[in-house]
């Protein structure tokens, strides 16, 4: 197992679990000012939650294809890993866009949906490597 992947997830849950502390306190206490609303808060929670689904299954797949090594494993962790920096990652930006002042930022909102297609293409590349560890 390369290091390097393993440093990458463990980065990507601590990320995860500090974005979500930013949101249930910080986030939350800009409702009130109007700098946030809570339908923007709703979606960053929604990109830390897939955020750090998808972390813990990258760490499954990177055990298992320990186990049972596999290019399509290997494809899933890559899916998984730039789905949430797209999926995620965009939500971020795009729910903070008023916090930050970079109201710019709409232009990320067709990016939301091509990172659930590449999380979903990471599901399936999993699927996918059910059969291909039979043969």
């Amino acid at each position: 197992m390369k290091p390097s992947k393993i440093l990458t997830v463990g980065l990507m849950g601590a990320l995860a679990v500090s974005l979500g502390a930013l949101g249930a306190h910080f986030l939350k206490s800009k409702i009130e000012s109007g700098l946030v609303t809570p339908d923007q808060l709703a979606g960053f929670e929604t990109g830390v939650r897939y955020h750090m689904y998808h972390t813990i299954v990258m760490l499954i797949v990177l055990l298992w294809n320990q186990i049972k090594p596999n290019k399509w494993l290997d494809w899933a962790y890559a899916c998984f890993f730039w789905g949430v920096i797209l999926f995620s990652g965009s939500l971020y930006f795009l729910c903070t866009r008023g916090l930050t002042g970079f109201e710019g930022l709409k232009f990320l909102g067709p990016v939301t949906p091509i990172g659930g297609i590449v999380l979903i293409t990471g599901w399936i590349m999993l699927a996918v490597s059910a059969f291909k560890a039979k043969e």
